[in-house]
């Protein structure tokens, strides 16, 4: 059986505007209880990666409570806290990122006016258990504040080409090709630039500010906010421009590379 490179196989991308997601509930059994919940991308109640967008209404707290498997977040929106139920408050503001492992009790709270988050798994289905049920998988929880997290300039990001104007922190997995790994990407305000990727699969959900976008398959220009979605498989470029400091997530298992236009 031969089996193809992700440059071999057929390009293609698609496209979630934030404006035109539909809304359910993250845990459906506590009605308007819940925070709300949708699908960028993959199905959470099969056994699939998936990437999706949730919100908090304000003074939101949840009961303790455990996951069936280990989550990632990221805070778009407001204020978040994410931790064992004794444990002080730490609020995360936009840009803070964290793991939530499988089996292990916590509390989520949000304290914004608005809230969102970017919430992703690497299988399903994604459940909300008792305390009672909680169990040690072995892994430990991270909570990293925006503020701490490290940015990477073009001299010092040795795995990847970043253009001047441009930033990378590394947040999980690894950057080797084949290997799936997470990053988020900061730009400066006036970039203009593309993403050029080659890889079997390539997302990208924008966390802070407006990026106009266009793909080098539709070359349709589009507005993408906070809680937009791109993707793509193969080799594609992804042409970026934007009027104020953006921060996008990347999850992919290949190469990529920023590059002025």
């Amino acid at each position: 059986m031969t089996v193809l490179s992700a440059s071999a196989k057929a390009a293609r991308s698609n496209v979630v505007l934030a404006e035109n997601i539909k809304w359910g509930y993250l845990n459906p059994l506590r009605g308007d209880k819940s925070p709300g919940a949708a699908e960028l991308w993959g199905d959470r109640s099969k056994n699939v990666a998936t990437g999706m967008l949730v919100n908090f209404k304000q003074g939101f707290s949840s009961p303790p409570h455990i996951h069936n498997i280990s989550y990632r977040g990221i805070v778009i929106d407001g204020l978040l806290h994410n931790d064992d139920p004794a444990a002080k408050e730490m609020w995360m503001p936009q840009g803070s990122f964290w793991t939530q492992p499988a089996g292990e009790n916590h509390i989520t709270a949000a304290s914004g006016q608005s809230n969102l988050i970017y919430l992703e798994i690497d299988s399903g289905p994604y459940l909300v258990k008792p305390s009672a049920e909680s169990f040690d998988n072995g892994q430990s929880p991270l909570n990293i504040h925006y503020g701490n997290l490290t940015w990477l300039n073009a001299s010092d990001a040795t795995f990847m080409e970043v253009a001047k104007g441009a930033k990378i922190t590394p947040l999980w997995g690894s950057s080797e090709q084949g290997q799936l790994g997470g990053a988020l990407l900061k730009l400066s305000a006036g970039f203009n630039g593309t993403l050029q990727v080659d890889a079997q699969e390539f997302r990208a959900v924008v966390i802070k500010g407006s990026v106009k976008y266009e793909s080098s398959e539709s070359r349709d220009i589009q507005q993408l906010s906070t809680g937009s979605y791109f993707d793509s498989v193969g080799k594609f470029k992804h042409n970026v421009a934007l009027s104020k400091e953006s921060l996008i997530y990347i999850r992919t298992n290949g190469r990529y590379r920023l590059t002025h236009n």
